[in-house]
């Protein structure tokens, strides 16, 4: 993927294609960050004591894409894919057997189920679970807007990520 291929939203989009137009721009931002590596690179981690990697990344935004738009918009009761309670950071801790294929199809087939699930609902739709501190629900807006900000906060540790595999740097 090139810096072309992605594409901002419209100046003039409406709000809706403005929220999802932003989330795919991040989202796309995270595969281009991990384009041309080698398995062995995306399993690198940041520098010690951190497990921190790309593909440990991308596992991580597979679990919150399942857990904001399956869990909690939906309603679903999804398994975790990569963590556990004996394990709660299992997104993060990849191992030699942990491939770049398995977790870029797992990410994509959430980011598809994501799409499906916000599908039809309106911005200011509010969630089927609701929030653990206040037990209030989300809005559809409220969920977006949080994703592009995971998005973004996590982008920015893949551009240092990538930085140090390769010396690649780029928006």
């Amino acid at each position: 993927m090139t810096t072309e291929e992605r594409r901002e939203p419209a100046l003039d989009a409406d709000e809706r294609t403005m929220l999802e137009g932003w989330l795919d721009y991040h989202r796309q931002t995270l595969a281009w960050k991990c384009e041309g590596l080698t398995d062995e690179q995306l399993r690198t981690a940041s520098a010690e004591p951190s497990d921190l990697s790309l593909m440990g990344l991308v596992r991580h935004m597979a679990e919150v894409e399942r857990h904001w738009f399956r869990a909690v918009l939906a309603g679903e009761e999804p398994a975790p894919i990569y963590y556990s309670e004996q394990d709660p950071d299992g997104d993060f801790h990849v191992t030699e057997k942990d491939t770049w294929a398995e977790a870029y199809a797992t990410w994509q087939a959430e980011i598809e189920a994501a799409r499906r699930s916000a599908a039809g609902i309106g911005l200011d739709e509010m969630s089927q679970r609701h929030d653990r501190r206040t037990d209030k629900p989300f809005s559809l807006r409220w969920i977006y807007t949080h994703m592009i900000e995971e998005y973004a906060r996590h982008n920015g540790h893949a551009d240092l990520l990538r930085e140090r595999l390769d010396g690649a740097t780029g928006d």
